[in-house]
């Protein structure tokens, strides 16, 4: 049987955020997602903190007005409440867990 990592879930797709969901219960999911180069998310907040690992590739990520170069292999906890985007500087894929 064929091992799968995380990264070989979701693919790159031109000038697109892809995203699926691997888990969703009550107390919280996780999202594999894939961003072209250029491609973001644009400011938010969330009620609870997000802890972000980079699966691949190279990522900005701004928290209350504050960026962060977060690379493969790299983590980042984006907390509740507080404002924040990411955007990709080379195309990446991460793994988005939040907890209720």
């Amino acid at each position: 049987m064929e091992k799968k990592c995380f990264a070989d879930l979701v693919s790159y797709q031109k000038n697109s955020v892809v995203s699926k969901e691997i888990i969703k219960k009550g107390t919280g999911t996780i999202t594999l997602f894939s961003f072209d180069k250029g491609q973001g998310l644009s400011e938010h907040t969330a009620p609870f903190d997000a802890f972000v690992y980079i699966l691949d590739g190279e990522a900005e990520v701004t928290i209350a007005a504050a960026r962060h170069r977060v690379v493969s292999g790299g983590m980042i906890i984006m907390p509740a409440h507080q404002a924040h985007s990411l955007r990709a500087l080379k195309r990446f894929k991460m793994l988005l867990v939040l907890i209720k």
